[in-house]
């Protein structure tokens, strides 16, 4: 499936390495899943979060962490077809993906979602609800997160974690340290961001050793990560829109966890 939109046009043009997958496939597939599901009513572009809100639901992105003074499309989105946002997702601007990602997940992220509807919740943790329900697995075992998430250093003298953050803090790898790390590691636990800024297909490949996690509130429920060697999809449901709205409008980080929404799990195959 080719996007029609016109920052898409050419989005797959190379074709892939004959010994590898083809790093477009994934795109495909969350693309094909997004039908005439109405339009946009809301794009929210946050300090954090990117948030669309369409028909039946609401998705999540994380927004770019810089943004350039004028965007060539502010007042112009809501009343769009969803499906015409959905599919800025393969694009290479990074605005343009984070809103395709959300606008991916206002279409499939929807209450009658199976495999949603049939999540179950995590209790308590808030931002860290994934690592403490996933804790007691990962003792003695070589543990990577990709991307630096808030208050993980709780969990540094009890595991063998490491974490790779394109924007580095104290103790961090760059992304080129997945090349070495991630075809060593016992549980991979990887950014749902990185769907937006490509790098989801190379990480995927390299954890396919690992048990592995795709989470954050970005996290489309779709089935097919299976296929690409997800384990299990630790993403959110939408317990407050309205509250989710304004923490989003306000610059809201993990404080999204404080009545806007709440992790669910769901495991896609056999993990060990």
């Amino acid at each position: 499936m080719r996007p029609e939109s016109g920052v898409c046009v050419g989005w797959k043009t190379a074709l892939p390495h004959p010994d590898r997958p083809d790093p477009w496939s994934v795109y495909e597939r969350l693309l094909n899943r997004v039908a005439d599901v109405g339009s946009v009513h809301e794009i929210t572009l946050g300090l954090i979060w990117t948030l669309c809100r369409g028909e039946r639901a609401c998705g999540l992105a994380m927004t770019p962490a810089s943004a350039p003074r004028t965007l060539p499309w502010p007042g112009t989105l809501a009343g769009r077809p969803l499906a015409e946002l959905a599919s800025w997702l393969p694009a290479w601007n990074p605005h343009e993906a984070s809103i395709g990602l959300a606008a991916v997940n206002a279409a499939l992220n929807t209450p009658d979602n199976p495999l949603l509807a049939n999540s179950t919740p995590l209790a308590g943790g808030g931002n860290l609800a994934v690592f403490e329900h996933f804790a007691p697995q990962l003792k003695g075992r070589r543990v990577v997160v990709i991307g630096r998430y808030p208050g993980l250093d709780a969990y540094a003298g009890a595991l063998d974690l490491t974490v790779l953050e394109r924007q580095q803090t104290e103790g961090d790898l760059p992304d080129p340290a997945c090349e070495y790390l991630l075809p060593q590691a016992d549980w991979v636990f990887l950014t749902a961001s990185s769907l937006a800024n490509k790098t989801f297909p190379r990480l995927a490949e390299l954890s396919r050793r690992a048990t592995t996690v795709l989470m954050g509130p970005g996290t489309p429920w779709l089935a097919d990560f299976a296929d690409f060697g997800i384990d299990y999809l630790a993403g959110v449901d939408v317990t407050d829109s309205a509250q989710l709205r304004r923490t989003v409008a306000e610059g809201g980080g993990t404080r999204l966890f404080e009545g806007g929404v709440r992790y669910r799990l769901a495991a896609l195959h056999a993990a060990t």
